[in-house]
Protein backbone atom coordinates (compact mmCIF):
# COMPACT_ATOMS: atom_id res chain seq x y z
CA UNK A 1 0.00 0.00 0.00
CA UNK A 2 1.11 3.21 -0.84
CA UNK A 3 0.28 5.85 1.83
CA UNK A 4 -0.92 9.02 0.44
CA UNK A 5 1.09 9.40 -2.63
CA UNK A 6 -1.57 9.22 -5.52
CA UNK A 7 -3.85 11.82 -5.15
CA UNK A 8 -7.70 10.70 -4.71
CA UNK A 9 -6.66 7.27 -3.69
CA UNK A 10 -7.76 6.83 0.06
CA UNK A 11 -9.37 3.42 0.06
CA UNK A 12 -6.96 0.33 0.55
CA UNK A 13 -6.29 -1.88 -2.56
CA UNK A 14 -7.79 -5.65 -1.80
CA UNK A 15 -6.67 -8.79 -3.95
CA UNK A 16 -10.43 -8.78 -5.05
CA UNK A 17 -10.17 -5.27 -5.92
CA UNK A 18 -7.37 -6.33 -8.11
CA UNK A 19 -9.82 -8.20 -10.90
CA UNK A 20 -10.97 -5.93 -13.50
CA UNK A 21 -14.46 -5.62 -13.90
CA UNK A 22 -14.64 -4.72 -17.32
CA UNK A 23 -11.97 -7.51 -18.23
CA UNK A 24 -14.09 -10.17 -16.67
CA UNK A 25 -17.62 -8.67 -18.12
CA UNK A 26 -15.83 -7.88 -21.86
CA UNK A 27 -15.04 -11.92 -21.87
CA UNK A 28 -18.84 -13.17 -20.38
CA UNK A 29 -20.46 -10.68 -22.80
CA UNK A 30 -21.80 -11.96 -26.25
CA UNK A 31 -19.73 -11.14 -29.31
CA UNK A 32 -21.53 -8.50 -31.05
CA UNK A 33 -21.27 -9.79 -35.15
CA UNK A 34 -19.88 -6.62 -37.31
CA UNK A 35 -21.57 -5.64 -40.74
CA UNK A 36 -18.91 -5.13 -43.01
CA UNK A 37 -18.48 -1.63 -45.01
CA UNK A 38 -18.07 -1.02 -48.63
CA UNK A 39 -17.93 2.03 -49.84
CA UNK A 40 -19.11 2.57 -52.79
CA UNK A 41 -18.52 5.08 -55.81
CA UNK A 42 -21.12 6.30 -57.83
CA UNK A 43 -19.78 5.66 -61.85
CA UNK A 44 -17.00 3.35 -60.58
CA UNK A 45 -17.28 -0.49 -60.32
CA UNK A 46 -16.85 -1.72 -56.49
CA UNK A 47 -14.12 -3.80 -57.65
CA UNK A 48 -12.09 -0.89 -57.37
CA UNK A 49 -13.80 0.45 -54.52
CA UNK A 50 -13.03 -2.66 -52.64
CA UNK A 51 -9.35 -2.61 -53.95
CA UNK A 52 -9.65 -5.26 -56.82
CA UNK A 53 -8.95 -4.08 -60.65
CA UNK A 54 -10.54 -5.37 -63.56
CA UNK A 55 -9.10 -3.40 -66.10
CA UNK A 56 -11.31 -4.34 -68.40
CA UNK A 57 -14.18 -2.70 -66.33
CA UNK A 58 -12.49 0.76 -65.53
CA UNK A 59 -13.19 3.47 -68.58
CA UNK A 60 -10.74 6.36 -68.81
CA UNK A 61 -12.33 9.50 -67.32
CA UNK A 62 -13.69 11.98 -70.32
CA UNK A 63 -10.80 14.47 -68.94
CA UNK A 64 -8.07 14.35 -66.56
CA UNK A 65 -5.66 11.42 -68.56
CA UNK A 66 -2.00 12.60 -68.94
CA UNK A 67 0.80 11.33 -70.68
CA UNK A 68 3.73 9.73 -68.77
CA UNK A 69 7.27 8.53 -69.15
CA UNK A 70 8.53 5.28 -67.94
CA UNK A 71 11.58 5.87 -65.71
CA UNK A 72 12.67 2.15 -64.58
CA UNK A 73 10.97 -1.62 -65.72
CA UNK A 74 8.54 -2.49 -63.56
CA UNK A 75 7.30 -6.38 -63.25
CA UNK A 76 3.41 -6.49 -62.58
CA UNK A 77 3.00 -8.38 -59.12
CA UNK A 78 -0.49 -9.84 -60.26
CA UNK A 79 -2.87 -9.11 -63.58
CA UNK A 80 -4.71 -5.95 -61.89
CA UNK A 81 -1.07 -4.20 -62.67
CA UNK A 82 0.81 -2.92 -66.11
CA UNK A 83 4.21 -4.09 -66.64
CA UNK A 84 6.24 -1.40 -67.78
CA UNK A 85 9.31 -0.75 -69.70
CA UNK A 86 11.79 2.34 -69.19
CA UNK A 87 11.70 4.91 -71.36
CA UNK A 88 8.41 4.01 -72.51
CA UNK A 89 5.26 6.48 -72.94
CA UNK A 90 2.10 5.25 -71.69
CA UNK A 91 -1.35 7.08 -70.65
CA UNK A 92 -2.45 7.42 -67.39
CA UNK A 93 -5.32 8.52 -65.30
CA UNK A 94 -6.44 8.36 -60.97
CA UNK A 95 -9.73 7.58 -60.06
CA UNK A 96 -11.97 8.55 -57.18
CA UNK A 97 -11.17 6.48 -54.24
CA UNK A 98 -8.17 4.53 -55.57
CA UNK A 99 -4.61 4.78 -53.62
CA UNK A 100 -2.71 7.48 -54.71
CA UNK A 101 0.51 6.37 -54.78
CA UNK A 102 -1.00 4.66 -58.10
CA UNK A 103 -2.38 5.44 -60.95
CA UNK A 104 -4.32 3.16 -63.79
CA UNK A 105 -2.05 3.04 -67.02
CA UNK A 106 -2.40 2.56 -70.41
CA UNK A 107 -0.62 1.07 -73.57
CA UNK A 108 -2.33 0.49 -76.62
CA UNK A 109 -5.49 -1.99 -75.57
CA UNK A 110 -3.73 -3.00 -72.32
CA UNK A 111 -4.68 -1.26 -68.71
CA UNK A 112 -3.31 -1.46 -65.09
CA UNK A 113 -2.59 -0.14 -62.11
CA UNK A 114 0.91 1.16 -62.31
CA UNK A 115 2.86 2.73 -59.67
CA UNK A 116 3.45 6.66 -59.80
CA UNK A 117 7.49 6.32 -58.19
CA UNK A 118 8.16 4.97 -61.59
CA UNK A 119 6.37 7.62 -63.87
CA UNK A 120 7.85 11.14 -64.77
CA UNK A 121 4.04 13.15 -65.38
CA UNK A 122 4.33 15.18 -68.37
CA UNK A 123 1.67 17.06 -69.83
Amino acid sequence: RFSGTFVGNTESASPAAAASPPAVAAATLPAVPTIPVVPTIVGVPNTVAEGVLNPNEVKPPASGTRRARVLYDYEAADSTELALLADEMITVYSLPGMDPDWLIGERGNQKGKVPVTYLELLS
